[in-house]
């Protein structure tokens, strides 16, 4: 390989069919072009959530993983074209309709279908239709955010925006060695190899963003010591500051590790300390020299980035 293949400029980041708190579009830009690596081995992302990172970045080979079996079960079904574009549009034109005429009732019974069930068209008409387009489970592992009280959501420009997020999904999948698997974050993390590079993104310490399983400050310390001790490099997102407080986690358990700043704003949140300005940290451990090619063979030498010293520098 004869240059990088990250650090990169991305011009324009695509949005994918799933809509989820904590989602990183404003942030891929700036993931991508601090990023360092090679890309001989997998992009390895153990909390998958909307998919935009992996999806815009488009590595060559990943194993994409997610504890939240309805967003594996999507993503698989659009690989293997079970779920295309003509079925997603028929299905929400269909539901749209209904919806329209029955409102509030019919959201409910299919959210009750789709907890007995689990059908991807129905976790993707609800994912659109329910109350601030947030993902939430309960105890029992069933969907229970309520209905977003909008009878008419699925507009035909609104389906067609829908459609085409499955178009473009569809389109980067091809000709790609990826691999979707509900799986542990831990089993994930336990086969890399010097060549991957990990892309963590687990739910935020301190901010009610779990979308299905619970996530405490002690799994964030075991993952913390698993990441350090990993063959290959790799990015962890994470909250750092707002005008509220700080994220202490970080300064405690990642300690040493390049760390890059951006700020942006949460409009999702059920408190409005949870809606404001946020400082975001991208904490890094450069990616490995590749193990099947000399050091001059990069083109390309890896960017320099921040040291902690520099944590409160913003991009």
């Amino acid at each position: 390989m004869s240059s990088q293949f990250l650090p990169r400029k991305i011009d324009k980041v695509c949005v994918p069919p799933i809509k989820c708190q904590g989602i990183k579009t404003k942030l891929v830009k700036f993931i991508a072009s601090n990023i360092s690596w090679h890309g001989q081995g997998r992009w390895i992302e153990p909390f998958l959530g909307s998919g935009v990172v992996l999806f815009n970045i488009e590595p060559a080979r990943a194993l994409a993983t997610d504890s939240n079996v309805h967003i594996i079960q999507l993503y698989k079904g659009i690989q293997s074209g079970k779920i295309n574009e003509i079925i997603a549009q028929q299905f929400l034109e269909e539901m749209g309709e209904q919806l329209k005429q029955r409102g509030e009732e019919l959201y409910y019974e299919v959210r009750q279908r789709f907890n007995d069930h689990g059908d991807s068209l129905d976790f993707l008409f609800l994912n659109r239709s329910c109350f601030n387009g947030v993902i939430r489970f309960n105890s029992k592992g069933k969907f229970n955010v309520p209905y977003g009280h909008k009878p008419e959501r699925f507009r035909q420009a609104y389906i067609t925006k829908i459609v085409h997020q499955i178009t473009w999904v569809r389109k980067v999948l091809r000709g790609k060695e990826w691999e979707f698997k509900v799986q542990n974050w831990r089993d994930t993390l336990s086969g890399l190899s010097p060549d991957d590079f990990a892309y963590l993104d687990p739910p935020y310490i301190g901010r009610h963003t779990d979308y299905y399983n619970g996530w405490t400050e002690d799994e964030a310390i075991v993952l913390a010591d698993t990441a350090k001790s990993a063959p290959c490099g790799f990015a962890l997102s994470m909250w750092l500051e707002n005008k509220y407080r700080k994220n202490e986690h970080i300064s405690r358990f990642w300690d040493g590790l390049a760390i890059k700043t951006f700020n942006h704003f949460y409009h999702v949140g059920s408190k409005e300390t949870l809606r404001n300005e946020m400082i975001e940290a991208l904490v890094i451990k450069p990616a490995s020299v590749p193990t099947t090619h000399q050091v001059d063979s990069l083109s390309q030498p890896a960017q320099p980035v921040q040291t902690p010293l520099d944590l409160f520098h913003t991009v």
